[in-house]
């Protein structure tokens, strides 16, 4: 077990995205996983029916047992549902994990529609968390919000990558998932450096749920172990398709993925 990956997130009590995505997530790729919930939901593969929020103390008293403990190499955070949990969590890390890189996956709405971060909170967002990211990974309708534009074409997405670096992020992880009309899945990494772009086959399902949850917390697993991004970023893809391909098909909605597919089975001494 190498790497720990501290995640603010909510919970999904369906077990397909959030909280418990991110721990499935970290463990599968032997890492260490903590996390500080910033709500409660009541979720499963059709929807979000309930969202109970945490007191922003209790948030960020997560955060500093975490880290003046075990400390954390890097932290993920998720849904965190509006501006005052937002500043919450940014002044946590500002005081508790100062230097520790941070992976931003700036989640606004559930598989389902259901939204998971009030509008007036975006400003926060970006004031306060995406500009000190070491990375983002926003998929298009994320994008489309930040930036207050559509983005619905391949050039769109290249464009909308450059801006998105300017808001102040060392990199972004632009997901074009969303992109219909293209044959294959691409997806835009970009820094100072310039431009990686990965391509996928897609895959015909509907075992999505929780997949951006996924690939953000297995690029903060990569990170640390100690990978450079474009390293981290090429292994949480390859498992993400991993774990879409043997999905268990479980649910009437958007299933969940197979988050253990990289796990040999525990055979009795």
């Amino acid at each position: 077990m190498q790497g720990r990956v501290l995640i603010v997130a909510g919970s999904d009590s369906g077990g397909g995205a959030g909280i418990q995505a991110d721990t499935k997530t970290v463990t599968a790729l032997q890492g260490f996983a903590m996390t500080a919930i910033t709500a409660l939901t009541a979720q499963n593969t059709c929807g979000v029916h309930g969202v109970h929020p945490v007191p922003g103390d209790f948030i960020r008293q997560q955060i500093q047992v975490c880290m003046t403990d075990i400390g954390a190499d890097v932290v993920k955070t998720g849904m965190l549902g509006d501006a005052p949990t937002i500043e919450t969590v940014a002044q946590a890390l500002e005081d508790f994990a100062p230097d520790v890189p941070l992976v931003v996956d700036p989640v606004m709405v559930a598989k389902g529609g259901h939204p998971l971060l009030a509008r007036e909170a975006v400003t926060a967002l970006k004031g306060r968390l995406i500009k000190r990211a070491a990375v983002i990974t926003p998929n298009l309708p994320e994008a489309e919000t930040l930036l207050g534009r559509d983005v619905r074409t391949l050039a769109d997405m290249e464009a909308a990558a450059d801006d998105l670096l300017a808001l102040g992020p060392k990199a972004v992880l632009l997901k074009g998932g969303h992109l219909a009309a293209e044959e294959k899945l691409v997806d835009l990494l970009i820094t100072a450096d310039g431009v990686t772009r990965f391509e996928s086959g897609r895959v015909a399902t509907t075992s999505t749920h929780g997949t951006g949850c996924t690939l953000a917390s297995a690029v903060a697993t990569g990170l640390a172990q100690g990978r450079d991004l474009t390293s981290a970023v090429s292994r949480a893809r390859e498992y993400v398709l991993g774990a879409i391909r043997t999905a268990p098909g479980y649910g009437q909605g958007h299933g969940p993925l197979d988050h253990a597919h990289t796990v040999r089975p525990f055979e009795r001494l």
